[in-house]
């Protein structure tokens, strides 16, 4: 007997639910580094090598999600990699507080950053796949659901610290939500899409990255990925050393830019329906161009406060809408997604070392002037998030996005 299906509003859900514990998760553990730090008895430079064992662990998940996607499906890998998410999010801390190994705490923080890149991809993957169903973007929303999480894993980070609770309860309490999280919601995923096609082969897979569309897309994402991480690694420093602010000040305009970016992406989805993707992408990057240049150039406190938040609102949508994009097709859905994944997470991690370095002859607000020219690349490359008029699904029929704008 075949199981009831699922509806989109439950699977909708269930994707929020799995980004927003992604979220919490990496916001959390960014918020206890200075106790794991102390348990470790590192200096700042071992600090940035355990962040470096968590960007490699998310690399590693990163390009071994569209073969795994492919082998298991995303529904499957969302109920293998959140237990081990939850279970290594407990590990970190005891490594940390329990053993003080540093070895440990940097093992077991590269597989928690191995999952949350699994699951993000493939959470990424069903998103696009509702879109198809639905006829309508909701990828924006799904993203919010990952912004929300930052909030609240950090605001909780913030009050565990400021209450001197242990990284160990703290953290095994996280655990716990996520372990719900991991038997409760991978139920409401579907084992397999509606409009699933046959599984390509290594050859069809890898010839994704040959394709221009891909590499565009993949530009689009890495420039606002940059775009966001240039505010979330720099911002603060850059007010605090270089426009007066005092520490808190500086710690309230990050908040302020992860608030206005999370609000954006909950009301970003109607108006991408409403407009279209390129439309909705390149007014974004003029949004962002405005409020980074308010930032970096004027010297004046309400200059900043504006600034904040219309660079946050114009950097929220354009990579949801570049995944939504890459997931157009449900014949290349899976690898396309991935590949583009790979491509735009890459900003996170060459984002901070080529602002650093810039910054060391310039100042930080200066070198943050690097993002124009990352804005700049999007706009060249936003044409490639038009729906695919041409695609073929597998079964012969034009997916969804190529039979218009995605309006309903």
């Amino acid at each position: 007997m075949s199981a009831a299906p699922i509806s989109s509003t439950a699977w909708r859900n269930a994707v929020f639910a799995v980004l927003t514990f992604n979220g919490f998760a990496i916001a959390t553990v960014l918020a206890r580094l200075p106790g794991l730090r102390d348990h470790l008895h590192v200096e700042p430079g071992g600090v940035g090598l355990i962040l470096a064992f968590f960007a490699g662990g998310s690399l590693v998940g990163l390009a071994c999600s569209g073969p795994l996607l492919h082998a298991l499906g995303a529904a499957r890998i969302t109920r293998l990699a959140l237990p081990v998410l939850s279970v290594s999010f407990a590990g970190v801390a005891v490594a940390a507080a329990w053993l003080e190994s540093y070895a440990a705490t940097a093992a077991t923080i590269a597989v928690l950053g191995g999952c949350v890149s699994l699951c993000d991809v493939a959470m990424n993957v069903e998103g696009a796949a509702l879109e198809r169903k639905a006829g309508r973007a909701v990828m924006p929303l799904l993203h919010g659901g990952f912004s929300l999480g930052t909030v609240i894993g950090a605001g909780l980070g913030a009050l565990a610290a400021q209450l001197s609770i242990g990284v160990v309860p703290h953290f095994a309490a996280c655990a716990a939500i996520g372990l719900v999280v991991a038997v409760v919601v991978p139920r409401w995923i579907p084992a397999v899409a509606e409009d699933a096609p046959p599984k390509p082969t290594l050859a069809q897979r890898r010839a994704v990255w040959a394709q221009p569309r891909t590499i565009l897309l993949g530009l689009v994402v890495f420039a606002f990925a940059y775009i966001e991480g240039a505010a979330n690694d720099w911002l603060v420093l850059g007010l605090v050393d270089e426009r007066g602010f005092d520490q808190a000040q500086g710690a309230l305009m990050l908040g302020v830019f992860t608030a206005a970016m999370t609000i954006a992406r909950f009301v970003g989805s109607p108006m991408v329906d409403r407009f279209g993707r390129m439309p909705i992408l390149v007014g974004s990057a003029l949004v962002a161009a405005v409020g980074s240049a308010l930032v970096i150039f004027v010297p004046e406190t309400w200059a900043v406060v504006v600034g904040v938040v219309v660079w946050a609102v114009g950097s929220a949508l354009g990579f949801p809408i570049g995944l939504s994009a890459a997931g157009d097709d449900p014949a290349t859905a899976a690898s396309r997604v991935a590949a583009v994944s790979l491509i735009g997470y890459a900003a996170f991690f060459a984002g901070p070392p080529v602002v650093g370095l810039i910054a060391d002859r310039t100042g930080i607000l200066p070198a943050l002037a690097v993002v124009l020219v990352l804005i700049a690349l999007a706009l060249v490359a936003s044409p490639s998030v038009r729906p695919a008029a041409r695609a073929v699904a597998w079964d012969g029929k034009r997916p969804p996005e190529a039979q218009g704008s995605g309006t309903t």
